[in-house]
């Protein structure tokens, strides 16, 4: 009797063990959990912050242009002012040899008739007042060479500031690629996080496969012949699809501007009915039944686009069932707006 109350306790006393197992890994679970959701939110301030650099950017590079504009108007101005002047100048400076020319005539005149008093001083206030409008022409061209002196030197301030506006503006639009750089890159890893989803939702079906960076559904899966109504049957494939998309959908910034882009594609032949008149219309009908059922299914409207290539897209050359069987086809693309 003594032996087995002796076995009963050893046995019971190994539970502590395993609740302080259980209460370690538990606590190492709600650390990890801590862990990601600050990473999650220094994520989320950083790519607040760039955001808002790249606006302040934006505005910067708006501002700067309407600055260079303003400069290069007012330098055109500059320039055909000092244009003018130099018309003028030239003109002024015609004037006063034309005076001087008569001045001299005057003096000569002078020389000759030395008795005729009363031409004489007609002569001699003529002369008088040669020189008079000569001083006057000299003191206008001097004020009109420094106005043009002025004017030069205005307009090379004008052109440094434009050459310095110049450089601003290509660094600015060098760090405004960079941070539209940075955008693409990550929308590029949501997107491969989304073909990674729908891989392993899908799986190895030969009638959905990827093709680049496209998810191919082949239209057999989807509608009937001819149709653009959904069969009943598509309806857990895109049921699926629409899921790995509202998932993603949660952890995509607000401010990354995706969009998930289904194009309807026919084969080569013809169609014409009173409902589909071309392969664009039907291609078209298709792709839009697809995004209005996945709008249906929660997707915002806002991310989602139709597009139509009717039969001029094709995946593969021929006239063969086959190539027209591949042709008919559903693609689905992750990208920016």
């Amino acid at each position: 009797m003594a032996s087995t109350a002796t076995r009963t306790r050893r046995t019971l006393n190994v539970w502590p063990g395993y609740v302080d197992a259980l209460a370690t890994l538990l606590l190492s679970v709600v650390f990890l959990l801590t862990v990601f959701v600050v990473g999650q939110f220094f994520l989320s301030q950083e790519l607040t912050g760039r955001d808002e650099t790249l606006a302040k950017l934006n505005r910067q590079i708006s501002d700067l242009t309407d600055l260079l504009a303003l400069e290069r108007t007012n330098r055109r101005n500059q320039e055909e002012e000092a244009r003018n002047l130099r018309t003028t100048l030239a003109g002024v400076e015609a004037e006063r040899d034309r005076a001087k020319v008569q001045a001299e005539a005057a003096t000569v005149s002078q020389g000759a008739a030395g008795t005729l008093d009363k031409q004489l001083e007609a002569e001699r206030g003529a002369t008088k007042r040669a020189l008079s409008q000569i001083d006057l022409l000299n003191e206008q061209i001097s004020a009109m060479r420094r106005q043009l002196a002025a004017l030069e030197d205005a307009l090379s301030a004008s052109e440094s500031r434009d050459r310095e506006s110049q450089a601003r503006i290509a660094e600015l639009g060098s760090r405004l690629n960079v941070a539209l750089a940075q955008k693409v890159q990550e929308l590029a890893r949501y997107r491969s996080d989304f073909f990674g989803r729908l891989r392993q939702i899908l799986g190895n079906r030969p009638d959905i496969r990827v093709v680049g960076d496209r998810f191919v559904l082949q239209s057999e899966v989807l509608f009937p012949g001819g149709s653009a109504t959904l069969k009943p049957e598509a309806g857990p494939e895109l049921d699926r699809i629409a899921g790995a998309i509202s998932d993603l959908a949660k952890q995509i910034p607000a401010d990354l501007p995706w969009v998930l882009r289904v194009d309807g594609h026919t084969d080569a032949r013809p169609i014409s009915t009173s409902q589909f008149p071309s392969n664009w219309s039907l291609s078209a009908a298709r792709a839009i039944a697809v995004v209005q059922y996945l709008a249906g299914k929660g997707i915002p409207p806002q991310h989602l686009l139709a597009g139509a290539f009717g039969e001029f897209q094709p995946l593969e050359a021929g006239a063969t069932e086959e190539a027209y069987a591949r042709n008919r086809r559903i693609e689905m693309k992750l990208t920016e707006r």
